[in-house]
């Protein structure tokens, strides 16, 4: 089994050596982890996994063939998950039920919730006021209301939660994924900018020449700095929710990205740009760096690619405190205005097709935001993404939205 696991583990692409194999032998010889699966995990992720960036690829072999996903799979067929039993409580209305509900403005629903957090004591189902399941109320889940607080609903039904009460957990894109089509990677090269740096060891064969030729056919040997592509690029991945249907989309942006540009930063957010960034999901509740550290650190050269599908609750962009996950002291708006104002160039990448955009006004306020440098994330939307950094400064001064 340990063979077998190892062998996919090397399927998997995760650099795992055999040095690295025979020591976890050795280590399992002397019972460093023994009759535990949690034992046994943690070991050998430590002794074969060399960089974080491998965790997520790791946990699912891990998962297939050590947690036995598959005879769990077969056991399915005669066993009721209690997710299913779980279920039978959702709601499900007609469209002419949905639009009798009356959504509740964004102060009013979070006063409504601090009076049932103080008032509820037992678990409610299927109403329309107390926190529950099932119903039509604006705090639970398994219900149907337009505009609610979303609390312990494994994930998103109708996407339309103004806060998400509990913490969800989200991966790091793969940047080892290969592209399904190079021609991301060609729209991205419109954006290189190549300068010579460094010590002059690149033989210039013209400058040979001409200089040879001035010295009466003495040999004049002429060397110049090495090329080198000198853009900046910081790039804000959107990641959960609503994102995870473009996981796969964005993993070959990421791969493109990693692969063509050399100066490059990369952070990730959620829905909104706030006072915070994080570069590993894993650790996005413990490592965050400021968003107004990342601007001062940053230079104006750097070109910004905003990568997300805006679709989110209009409250999260122009009211503080509208964040889904946490209490914002400012509005999302007003941070995209800093970044734009400092980062002179910039576009957002939208993985939703362009057609439907104006009809979610959370896209169009972010297109508003971004006077217009939305574009798709398709290949040719790419392109013309990449020839708006290049050539079209942005203004110098952006704009909030209003709140």
């Amino acid at each position: 089994m340990l063979i077998d696991f190892f062998l996919a583990l090397r399927q998997a692409a995760i650099p795992v050596s055999l040095k690295e194999f025979l020591l976890l032998l050795q280590a399992l010889q002397a019972r460093l982890a023994f009759a535990s699966i949690d034992e046994f995990y943690y070991l050998s992720r430590t002794l074969l996994v060399k960089d974080e960036k491998w965790f997520d690829r790791f946990d699912q072999v891990f998962g297939q063939y050590v947690h036995g996903i598959e005879s769990t799979l077969q056991d399915l067929k005669t066993a009721i998950p209690e997710d299913w039993l779980r279920k039978q409580v959702e709601k499900f209305l007609s469209e002419e039920e949905k639009k009798a509900l009356e959504a509740l403005g964004f102060d009013e629903l979070m006063r409504r919730l601090q009076e049932r957090l103080a008032e509820q004591k037992e678990r409610h189902q299927g109403g329309n006021k107390w926190i529950g399941t099932g119903g039509t109320s604006p705090f639970g889940a398994y219900g149907y209301n337009p505009a609610g607080v979303r609390i312990g609903q494994h994930e998103s039904r109708h996407r339309r939660a103004v806060k998400v009460w509990d913490q969800r957990e989200f991966r790091n894109l793969d940047d080892q994924v290969e592209l399904g089509t190079r021609n991301l990677k060609v729209a991205l090269r419109r954006l290189r900018e190549f300068a010579r740096e460094g010590a002059a060891e690149i033989l210039d064969l013209d400058a040979t020449l001409r200089a040879t030729a001035r010295q009466g056919g003495f040999l004049d040997l002429q060397f110049v700095p090495e090329l080198h592509n000198t853009v900046k690029v910081l790039v804000l991945f959107d990641i959960g929710g609503s994102m995870d249907d473009y996981i796969h989309t964005c993993e070959e942006l990421f791969s493109a990205v990693r692969s063509e540009f050399k100066h490059l930063e990369t952070y990730y957010f959620h829905n909104c740009v706030y006072e915070k960034l994080w570069r590993d999901n894993q650790r996005r509740w413990q490592e965050t760096e400021s968003t107004w550290d990342v601007l001062h650190r940053l230079g104006q050269d750097w070109k910004l690619i905003i990568v997300g599908d805006a679709t989110m609750s209009p409250y999260e962009i122009l009211y503080p405190g509208g964040s889904v996950e946490h209490h914002n002291q400012e509005a999302g708006s007003v941070w995209l205005g800093r970044l734009l104002s400092h980062f002179r160039h910039a576009v957002w990448l939208n993985p939703v097709a362009e057609p439907i955009w104006d009809m979610t006004g959370s896209i169009r306020l972010i297109k508003e935001a971004m006077h217009n440098r939305m574009f798709p994330l398709t290949v040719e939307g790419l392109d013309r993404a990449m020839r708006q950094l290049r050539h079209g400064a942005t203004p110098q001064q952006a704009t909030p939205i209003p709140s």
